[in-house]
């Protein structure tokens, strides 16, 4: 279970260093956000995974880096409001 939420968290610190294009936004709390975003992905994929093998500690941390554009991208999703 440690394992996993470790690998969602490098991942959502992968997205951060990615995303960040200075120190302060190394330090905003977006970059928190989703760095503890990815650690809980990472908890969850704990309880979707057969075993632990070398895909599935790949797909903790990829999890990580994408699940918080997915989760953010379904929020948006639900916050439009109908046309018409």
């Amino acid at each position: 279970m440690v394992i996993f939420t470790v690998l969602g968290l490098l991942g959502g610190c992968a997205w951060v260093l990615n995303w960040a294009k200075g120190w302060e936004e190394l330090k905003s709390f977006e970059a928190t956000r989703r760095i503890i975003l990815g650690g809980i992905i990472g908890f969850l994929y704990n309880f979707l995974h057969s075993d632990y093998s070398f895909p599935n500690s790949v797909m903790a941390f990829v999890a990580g880096y994408m699940g918080t554009d997915f989760i953010a991208g379904l929020l948006e999703r639900f916050k439009k409001k109908p046309e018409g």
